[in-house]
């Protein structure tokens, strides 16, 4: 039977994965809650379509920091890709460049970046930082991920402790001595160290450190996890150049609000001067189609990559971008929109229930 929507993905999934993988993958913190209404607040936005319009011609294309991609629709950084798929982030990676969408590729990757480059030479990617408590090491990253043509840089900012996530609790998950984080190894003078922790991330790490990370790189930076207005203004303050809304797939603080929820209020702060994108809950072109009335340039996905990963490697990720690009475009379609510009916030109302 052919999979026609994500979650036929996410069903096949679980039959391919082992437990504890599975496990990993779909796991939250805390009792699941933001996880589970990251989407379930979609379903509380209903549309408002308007007809008879000319929608002969739809343009699912846009722009993120100036770049065009071929829908609003990219792949967030996720880690060890490895576990869904023998070949990994080579496998994403290829999708995306043929998607003509923006890849995050994770500090965790599985692959090396320069494999993951090699992989796809002409791919649109953006790399995702997670501080390290070592500033020579974050340096040499950073300057690496520059000369390998990697287009922004993607600090992510909701980490600074690791959520309280049960399952991998309960399956006593340990990374630190099962996977070799080969890019953070590979650095200069690092090469004896056998296995590096999986979260020696800097806690100290603060606003006022952007700074540094500034004067080390020419590359535009994005702030992931941004949740509240109040973040986003000391965003714009700090000069960033823009904002994923995310709580990280439910995955670090639970009762936060669903993604969704919360982009609403971090557009408003910014005032239209950076560029606000959305990550957590989507999984129909419907969603996608929500999140741009409400303000975000761009979705990014994580799980339903790993589901497609896991389903059939390189071509399970191009049939996840398909399906949803396809749905984007029939939402768009029975909506009036001809292209993404054509997309406001008059699309969208709040149910009463």
């Amino acid at each position: 039977m052919p999979m026609v929507c994500l979650t036929d993905f996410e069903a096949s999934a679980q039959k391919h994965l082992s437990k504890s993988t599975w496990d990993y993958i779909e796991g939250a913190a805390g009792e699941g809650f933001t996880k589970d209404d990251n989407i379930a607040a979609f379903k509380k936005i209903l549309l408002r379509p308007r007809y008879l319009k000319d929608v002969s011609q739809v343009d699912t294309r846009t722009t993120i920091q100036g770049e065009e991609i071929s829908a609003p629709i990219c792949i967030s950084p996720t880690g060890f890709h490895c576990l869904a798929w023998p070949d990994g982030e080579l496998s994403t990676a290829r999708a995306a460049q043929a998607a003509g969408i923006c890849y995050i590729t994770s500090t965790y990757a599985s692959c090396t970046l320069e494999d993951i480059v090699a992989a796809a030479p002409r791919g649109f990617r953006w790399f995702q930082l997670y501080v390290q408590r070592d500033r020579q090491l974050n340096k040499q990253l950073i300057q690496k991920v520059e000369s390998l043509g990697f287009r922004a840089l993607v600090i992510t900012v909701d980490v600074p402790k690791l959520g309280n996530r049960r399952q991998d609790i309960r399956n006593q998950l340990n990374w630190k001595t099962n996977l070799l984080l080969k890019d953070l190894r590979s650095l200069p003078e690092r090469n004896s160290t056998p296995h590096l922790q999986m979260f020696p991330i800097d806690s100290a790490f603060c606003w006022d450190d952007l700074s540094w990370v500034q004067s080390i790189t020419q590359l535009p930076i994005i702030l992931k996890g941004i949740l509240t207005k109040e973040d986003a203004e000391l965003a714009l303050k700090h000069k960033v150049h823009g904002i994923i809304v995310s709580n990280h797939g439910g995955r670090q603080l639970d009762e936060v609000p669903a993604s969704i929820d919360a982009l609403t209020e971090v557009v408003a702060a910014v005032k239209g001067k950076l560029e606000v994108y959305l990550d957590g809950g989507v999984r129909t072109g419907n969603d996608v189609l929500k999140a741009l009335a409400l303000g975000a340039k761009c979705v990014f996905l994580g799980r339903p990559i790993l589901w497609g990963l896991a389903c059939k490697g390189e071509h399970g990720v191009k049939e996840v971008l398909n399906i949803l690009k396809d749905e984007f475009h029939t939402s768009m379609a029975l909506t009036g929109c001809r292209s993404v510009a054509e997309i406001n916030r008059n699309l969208v109302q709040f149910s009463r229930l």
